[in-house]
């Protein structure tokens, strides 16, 4: 993550990871979740801090989530069923459900199907936010498998190339390879110039927008660092066109095939906006012997991965990385140490405590 969306130090108040997911799983009880779903989005939330993506961890997340419960707008109790189904696929009902508890189900019956027949591909519909992609793409790697993920709907926060009014979502990516001994190559971006939830961060801590990240609400990129506007659309990644926003867009455009299409929801622009973030995903899993022996393609991957950051740094550069390495690194920092939470974070936590009546306690 950019240096700018970090906490600044003199905001940082550190809290371990099991006082935070104890925290998280009450948080998430409370709002009627069951106590397995209610750990499992916790450690969707919580593997995304401690791996350094605060945009889609409890800080942005967690109280969007509890209003959308206390608003009756997601499902705390989905009944998640099969509607559609062949040897190697799936279409999941999910009920309303929160993606963080829906999607790990939609890429466990996908491993099973790539186990079974060499690929599992497995699309989910009428669901909810899923937070960061990375989770569910990581959760084939132990079975010698290579994970995919997508996801696509509402709300609608970008504007495609040449267009003056928003149509898609950030709509994301995030595929995951595994090495040997190397950590394993983990890519998960929005289709944006910069993920939404980043500029969330980027409020919170004063930072200036990029030329080029967002356009105004006619659909013209601004091109001159900012502050984040109260009325802003997202732009492509590529920005303009002559940078290649049309890449952006085709990418986006393609999430939304796999994830609302493909699954019957039809286009997320032609979907009602109420309720916010309904919206359709899709997940696979391919199983590597199919095509060359694990530890061949594993072994493969760590010549590969070396190669990448054993490269000649480019000038006041000092190393090359690829996707996934930092994050690794950061997780076995903030393991030890704690994580780095803004004040204003912490504050809310406590001030949710006390509304609730919750017993959590983030210090002692």
């Amino acid at each position: 993550m950019l240096e700018r969306f970090l906490v600044p130090e003199k905001d940082r108040i550190y809290i371990s990871e099991e006082k935070m997911r104890t925290a998280t799983i009450e948080i998430f009880k409370s709002c009627g979740l069951s106590d397995v779903n209610a750990k499992t989005s916790a450690d969707v939330l919580m593997t995304s801090d401690l791996r350094g993506c605060e945009s889609h961890g409890v800080s942005n997340q967690l109280r969007v989530y509890t209003k959308m419960y206390n608003d009756g707008e997601i499902n705390p109790r989905p009944n998640i069923e099969i509607v559609r189904e062949t040897n190697a696929t799936a279409n999941l009902n999910g009920d309303e459900g929160l993606g963080l508890h829906v999607l790990p189900k939609a890429m466990e019956i996908a491993i099973d199907k790539a186990e079974k027949h060499g690929i599992g591909s497995v699309t989910v519909h009428n669901s909810r936010h899923i937070g960061m992609l990375a989770y569910y793409s990581m959760m084939p790697l132990s079975n010698n498998m290579i994970g995919f993920t997508t996801t696509a709907g509402n709300p609608l926060t970008m504007v495609p190339t040449n267009a003056g009014e928003k149509l898609f979502a950030t709509n994301p990516w995030a595929w995951a390879a595994p090495a040997m001994t190397l950590p394993p190559f983990v890519f998960d971006v929005a289709t944006t110039q910069v993920a939404g939830n980043k500029l969330h961060l980027a409020k919170r801590v004063g930072a200036d927008i990029e030329p080029s990240w967002i356009a105004d609400t006619k659909g013209r990129p601004i091109q001159e660092p900012t502050k984040l506007p109260d009325e802003y659309m997202l732009l492509p990644f590529g920005g303009t066109r002559e940078q290649g926003s049309h890449k952006g867009y085709g990418f986006a455009a393609t999430s939304e095939i796999l994830s609302t299409i493909l699954s019957g929801m039809g286009p997320g622009f032609l979907m009602p906006p109420k309720p916010r973030t309904v919206m359709g995903h899709y997940v696979q899993a391919i199983k590597i012997d199919g095509f060359i022996d694990p530890d061949d393609f594993k072994k493969d991957m760590d010549k590969f991965l070396l190669g990448l950051i054993n490269a000649k740094p480019a000038p006041n550069k000092d190393r090359v990385i690829y996707p996934g390495l930092t994050e690794y690194e950061e997780q076995k920092i903030r393991k030890s140490k704690g994580i780095p939470y803004h004040s204003e974070v912490i504050n809310w936590f406590e001030s949710y405590k006390n509304e609730m009546d919750l017993s959590f306690n983030l210090y002692e």
